[in-house]
């Protein structure tokens, strides 16, 4: 899996970078296709964003994105909104076999 992480008017430093990859690098639980992750952090007034698109193999798309005060928290609802949409998409692919 191919992780690319960008700061909209915020530098990422070494300890978010570590922290998105462990969050992120939990989704391969659910998908073993996902190919390519980029995620965008950044910064408006007093809310912190955090977006992400997960290229899930076969041409599928994944967005998710999320909003806090805090940063760390943003990027703990990112990663569970991913969760959710992932099991989602493999129960679909499941669904349709049988």
């Amino acid at each position: 899996m191919q992780l690319s992480i960008t700061g909209r008017h915020l530098v990422v430093t070494p300890a978010l970078k570590d922290y998105v990859t462990s969050k992120i690098t939990r989704l391969e639980r659910h998908n073993d296709h996902i190919t390519n992750v980029h995620v965008v952090l950044g910064v408006e007034k007093l809310q912190q964003n955090a977006e992400a698109i997960v290229h899930a193999g076969a041409g599928h798309e994944i967005f998710a994105d999320a909003a806090s005060d805090d940063l760390y928290k943003a990027i703990d609802a990112l990663s569970d909104k991913l969760d959710r949409q992932l099991i989602r998409h493999k129960e679909k692919l499941t669904n349709h076999r049988v």
